[in-house]
């Protein structure tokens, strides 16, 4: 179902691939060389498609699919139309990630430079890198081998990039050092000044910013995102990480391992993040806070106090989500008695 102008087509996969791939198990007698040719959402999915059902809000969609086979939960397998092979699991989400990726393979970086492309004499370049129109390459720079720099990106003087790493269009890296696997959207800046000032009734002085900006293995960063270098200390992500689109990410701050941070999230400086934390979007954070690991930030919560490991907080100011809502459902039944 891709338009194959942007995305080129793998396969066909027969459902045993599909089964290793995804880890899956066949259910029932479904045929196992039966071939499949792309992957499809469930409402559009024919004969040839593989899809997924992982939200029972979408069940009813599922019993009239179209599709040939598809990745379920065994829970939800008795709703399946008669016809469809079905791929049992616990995590079909995940095995559908699986099955995506097979079917449409990132695409490998095409080595060269091209000729309208900057590259200082002094910067290092791996091999198989692919370095697109406009990119600049600072002095000193160091690139791994097979990454990709896109069109207008500028690599800053010294910043250092490990194996296979993606960085798109427009992006702009400096006082960085930026670990392998890692992919950076359109427009991401890193390692700009972080937000710093002496501030006084003669002025504000300003105060410079003589950290970095590390960046652990196998993190994702959103287009248009931005992290600040640290100011003596380092600003640092850690390996795993998934940020979103337009997160502002200020000095000292510290990532733990694993965590996804939505879009729009803001976090001020010298603030410490556990692993595996999670943050909805357009929660902001106060600095020097510290938040505990597996701890949930809920949408456009105001963080001002530390969060412990574990805890899912909600509103603003941030407290324990159910005291949170507990007190929203008790104004809510104040005014209804008002109304009255």
């Amino acid at each position: 179902m891709a338009d194959p102008r942007f995305y080129s087509v793998a396969g066909p996969f027969t459902l045993k691939e599909i089964s290793e791939i995804s880890g899956a198990k066949i259910a029932g007698d479904a045929a196992p060389e039966t071939l499949f040719t792309d992957v499809a959402p469930l409402d559009r999915a024919t004969k040839d498609h593989v899809s997924f059902l992982d939200n029972r809000l979408y069940t009813d969609r599922f019993s009239r699919s179209q599709a040939g086979t598809c990745l379920v939960a065994p829970a939800l397998a008795d709703k399946a139309p008669a016809g469809m092979a079905l791929l049992l699991m616990d995590e079909p989400y995940r095995g559908y990630a699986a099955v995506v990726r097979s079917f449409h393979p990132q695409a490998k970086p095409e080595p060269g430079v091209a000729p309208t492309a900057s590259v200082d004499v002094t910067a290092k370049l791996g091999a198989g890198c692919q370095i697109d129109a406009g990119a600049v390459i600072g002095p000193r720079a160091e690139i791994g081998g097979g990454c990709h720099i896109g069109a207008n990106a500028v690599i800053g003087e010294g910043v250092v990039i490990a194996d296979d790493c993606v960085v798109a269009a427009g992006v702009s890296l400096a006082f960085c050092i930026i670990g392998a696997r890692v992919i950076i959207h359109p427009g991401v800046r890193i390692g700009q000044d972080g937000f710093g000032f002496a501030l006084g009734a003669q002025g504000h002085l300003k105060v410079p910013q003589v950290g970095r900006v590390i960046v652990e293995d196998d993190v994702e960063i959103g287009a248009n995102t931005t992290i600040d270098r640290g100011a003596a200390p380092d600003t640092v992500i850690g390996a795993g990480t998934k940020i979103d689109n337009l997160v502002q990410i200020a000095h000292n701050v510290r990532i733990g391992r694993g965590c996804v941070i939505v879009a729009q999230v803001g976090i001020s400086g010298s603030t410490e993040i556990g692993d595996f934390v999670m943050i909805g979007g357009q929660a902001g954070l106060t600095g020097h806070l510290r938040v505990g690991s597996g701890a949930r930030i809920a949408a456009q919560s105001g963080v001002m106090r530390d969060v412990a490991d574990g805890v899912t907080v909600a509103g603003s100011p941030a407290k324990p989500a159910k005291e949170h809502w507990r007190e929203q459902a008790t104004l809510a039944n104040l005014s209804k008695k008002k109304k009255g």
